[in-house]
């Protein structure tokens, strides 16, 4: 006789099982700061704590999911609640009785009565289809270029076709993220931003400082002329493959200032040594930067409290630190 599916809100007591789940399914092992990392990613979002779920099967947790609060603000200085989703992981005992679907139907009616306007995320081949069913609408591939440093970079750049490691690498450049993020310029720094051109993240300090807060990622960061002022860059250096990588994650500059943008793209390069950079392309200048057509993740979306239509990919204006793997 089948035991049936309880879905339902996470809790407090409910972490430690998770934490076990979540170590087992993301190939973490003991003491390598899964906790730490939790506690940061979806406890310390100014918009809040994330919301989250777990299916039990006879009481035992047999699966989990998680989505990151986001706002989004349009050319019309509208801002739009957003989730961002994110973790999910089903216990192997439980695996092919539609725990995953269970949990994020659950999720959406409970985020769509909750007025979050919508979903999105870049799920890979495997998840999409599932995605897909549920509702979600691919909206395309985001734009992608490198740019390479000299022949032995291109040649690193071919065996470079795999995941990013986790861990960052040594001299990187610059100075840690936080660092910089709390100099109280950067208030001044995002009040001249401009407005947005496309569908963009919403970048107030506090997203600023907590998304790239957690020192273990590794994120750096240069301000143009050592002024905040003047336009910032926020970037993480790690092994991918062969490759020397240096993801450029954030760059906020004045008005769009296209001098700043050319400037402290060429900073990362001087200051990493990296063998390629990668950026989302979709705007500005591209200092050497070339567009690799497939490189770029799948964007999805799906209405939740909004009932529009996905905008095009073209009304998106999304930098590589808004949908990076976290």
């Amino acid at each position: 006789m089948s035991v049936a599916l309880v879905t339902r809100p996470a809790t407090a007591d409910d972490h430690p099982a998770v934490l076990d789940l979540l170590a087992t399914s993301l190939g973490w092992s003991e003491g390598e700061g899964l906790a730490e990392y939790f506690a940061w990613k979806h406890r310390a979002n100014p918009l809040g704590p994330s919301p989250e779920w777990v299916a039990e099967v006879d009481g035992r947790i047999a699966g989990y999911r998680t989505f990151l609060r986001w706002e989004f603000e349009d050319g019309a200085g509208r801002t739009l609640r957003a989730v961002r989703a994110v973790d999910t992981a089903t216990h192997p005992d439980f695996r092919g009785r539609g725990v995953f679907r269970a949990l994020t139907l659950a999720a959406v009616d409970a985020l769509a009565a909750e007025g979050i306007d919508f979903v999105f995320n870049t799920p890979n081949d495997q998840s999409r289809p599932g995605y897909l069913k549920m509702g979600w609408h691919t909206v395309g591939r985001l734009p992608a270029a490198v740019r390479v440093r000299g022949i032995r970079g291109a040649v690193r750049l071919l065996g470079a076709r795999v995941a990013a490691e986790r861990r960052p690498l040594p001299g990187g450049g610059g100075v840690a993220a936080p660092e910089l993020l709390a100099d109280p310029r950067l208030d001044n720094l995002l009040d001249h931003l401009g407005p947005a051109a496309g569908l963009r993240t919403r970048r107030t300090a506090a997203h600023l400082r907590w998304r790239y807060g957690h020192p273990p990622l590794g994120y750096r960061a240069l301000a143009l002329d050592d002024d905040p002022n003047s336009g910032i860059v926020v970037y993480r250096v790690r092994r991918r493959g062969t490759a020397r990588e240096a993801a450029v994650c954030e760059l906020l500059v004045p008005e769009s200032n296209r001098r700043a943008i050319l400037e402290l793209l060429r900073a990362v390069s001087r200051a990493t040594r990296a063998d390629h950079l990668i950026r989302l392309a979709d705007a500005g200048p591209r200092a050497g930067f070339v567009s690799v057509p497939r490189l770029g993740p799948v964007l999805t979306w799906r209405a939740l409290a909004a009932a529009d239509r996905p905008p095009a990919l073209t009304d998106w204006n999304l930098a590589l630190g808004d949908v990076e793997l976290l």
